[in-house]
């Protein structure tokens, strides 16, 4: 339970720092609106993730499946639009904006979770 808590708050984390540094994204509420997205966001990726990356992968004849990289980043973009959508904590301008924080999410979680584990 403590580990799924970690992993939660580095979430919160890349999150608040995306908006922090992306001027098309914004977080209401400080660290504890970030929390509430990385919430919604952690329970959409649960439930549409993997469903939207076999979509993806379907639709493009299995290419999405070859480049799985860029298949997760478009399914996080898409996530986060939906999140948006979801949450009045976040406000994303754009789905390029979205790609900007998804990218910038991966990176500063992957950085956070390699320092922290």
């Amino acid at each position: 339970m403590g580990f799924m808590f970690v992993h939660w708050l580095i979430l919160a984390g890349s999150v608040w720092f995306s908006a922090a540094v992306l001027p098309g994204v914004r977080i209401r509420g400080g660290f504890w609106g970030a929390l509430v997205v990385a919430a919604v966001f952690g329970f959409l990726n649960f439930l549409l993730a993997k469903l939207l990356f076999l979509v993806i992968g379907i639709g493009t004849l299995g290419i999405g499946f070859l480049l799985a990289f860029l298949t997760r980043w478009v399914v996080n973009a898409l996530l986060l639009k939906l999140t948006d959508t979801f949450s009045e904590r976040i406000e994303i301008d754009g789905f390029g904006w979205a790609l900007g924080a998804a990218a910038l999410m991966s990176g500063v979680g992957t950085l956070l979770e390699r320092l922290v584990t």
